[in-house]
């Protein structure tokens, strides 16, 4: 079972989530709705969390390598 805490707005039809859901299509889900007053301020997000929601995709070596996969330089060029 996934466990995801979300928040939606309500259009008068449907509720549209505020992020995009890690679902595939057709999946059942149980929805709980819980009111949220729109003066009540949302905590702020983690950098793990928007960085999660972001979905980026790269190489795995990214953060060692990042002169050459940003600029296109190898040790050899700074030499």
């Amino acid at each position: 079972m996934m466990l995801q805490e979300l928040e939606a707005v309500f259009d008068g039809t449907a509720l549209q989530p505020e992020v995009p859901l890690n679902l595939a299509a057709g999946t059942r889900v149980r929805i709980i709705v819980e009111s949220v007053l729109p003066n009540q301020e949302k905590p702020p997000k983690s950098f793990l969390q928007t960085a999660r929601s972001l979905k980026l995709q790269g190489v795995p070596d990214w953060s060692e390598k990042i002169d050459q996969h940003l600029y296109g330089q190898t040790l050899s060029d700074n030499e």
